[in-house]
């Protein structure tokens, strides 16, 4: 299915109008901006389209999203926007929690926070162009914006400031090691926050309902019940513990790159393989590999048999060679024999925390 690269291609399809109507609407119903004249001296930033299919984990359409996005890189510091700082979440703090809960047999919820940059009050005055499609023939207002949106320098600030401030008021508290973690001061009970995803679990049934109400009655807030699906990690629980794996991720990557009809490989890399920068020359175009180990070092969450090759390869990401090339290529190939492994976090055993460090 084709995602449109701009508003001439979606306005053909219905179902692209449609996810256009239904983001308009949920703009307006947050109250996102009001129309109004230009004052004179100002200068309005302009917006567009972005458009994304919504995949199930079989790989059948949940939805079409249609998002508007204002056009931030125009935006003017000091003027536009002041703080623009937004924790960025660890996955590895997930991963942690996960193991807690399979360990402790806690139940893992998962909420999505709809249309999340939205929420976060704003405090310059911005306007912005009307959107392309939603405007009237002769028309001169433009929209003065009353909360932040998507693209917005300040708007992911914003939106966490606005939910961190929410939690604050029922008890939590901020990790100062992962902002993203809230942990409740009374109660075994902890919550994840990345990109307007929230993860929850405890052993208190009590306030997991109270805070699952009391987040409904602040935001726009969807129940998706228990964790199954998140970030691309699918999330499966057995009497075992807790299995992830990223199967639709890995068959994404062949599909995308070319490799799905590829010749499996038992193993990531050769035995004592060696890779050096002066053996061949340069790739004349490095997009590709570049653009395979990002994906790779993400896959890396859950498959961590890969991840001394995906680590070494990603050494030459400044200037790939063919040889480099030919083992990212020898790493698709094994994940095509393995794309349903993946990591088990074990419902047995003690929780006790290890630390390494180097001979430095």
């Amino acid at each position: 299915m084709h995602e449109p690269s701009n508003y001439s291609q979606a306005v053909k399809d219905e179902n692209w109008r449609q996810a256009m109507e239904t983001e308009i609407k949920a703009l307006e119903d947050n109250q996102t901006w009001i129309l109004t004249e230009l004052p004179e001296g100002k200068v309005p930033i302009g917006c567009k389209w972005v458009y994304k299919i919504k995949y199930k984990t079989n790989g059948t359409i949940e939805r079409y999203k249609a998002r508007l996005v204002a056009k931030g890189f125009t935006q003017q510091e000091g003027l536009d926007y002041h703080e623009t700082f937004a924790p960025v979440a660890k996955l590895v703090t997930l991963r942690c929690l996960l193991a807690v809960a399979a360990n402790q047999n806690w139940s893992l919820h998962q909420l999505d926070v709809q249309n999340a940059f939205l929420h976060g009050d704003l405090h310059e005055e911005v306007y912005m162009k009307i959107p392309l499609g939603f405007s009237r023939q002769g028309e001169n207002r433009v929209c003065k914006l009353q909360k932040s949106l998507y693209g917005l320098k300040q708007a992911s600030h914003n939106g966490f400031a606005k939910l961190s401030s929410a939690l604050l008021e029922v008890g939590f508290l901020s990790s100062p090691v992962d902002p993203s973690l809230f942990t409740r001061i009374n109660g075994a009970v902890k919550m994840f926050v990345l990109v307007g995803v929230l993860v929850l679990h405890g052993n208190d049934v009590a306030v997991i309902s109270f805070l699952k109400s009391f987040l409904h009655s602040r935001f726009h807030m969807k129940d998706l019940g228990i964790l199954k699906y998140f970030l691309g990690i699918e999330v499966a629980r057995s009497s075992k513990g807790i299995f992830l794996n990223q199967r639709k991720y890995i068959l994404d990557i062949l599909s995308d790159s070319g490799y799905m009809g590829c010749k499996p490989r038992a193993f990531p890399m050769e035995q004592n393989i060696k890779l050096d920068t002066s053996s061949s020359e340069l790739l004349s175009n490095p997009s590709l590999y570049r653009r395979l180990i990002g994906r790779l070092l993400y896959l890396t969450v859950t498959r961590p048999d890969i991840t001394y090759a995906v680590n070494l390869l990603s050494q030459f990401m400044h200037e790939p060679r063919q040889p480099h090339l030919d083992v990212v290529i020898r790493v698709l190939r094994y994940l095509k024999s393995t794309p349903g492994h993946g990591l088990l976090l074990p419902a047995s055993g003690t929780l006790q925390l290890t630390a390494y460090c180097d001979s430095d």
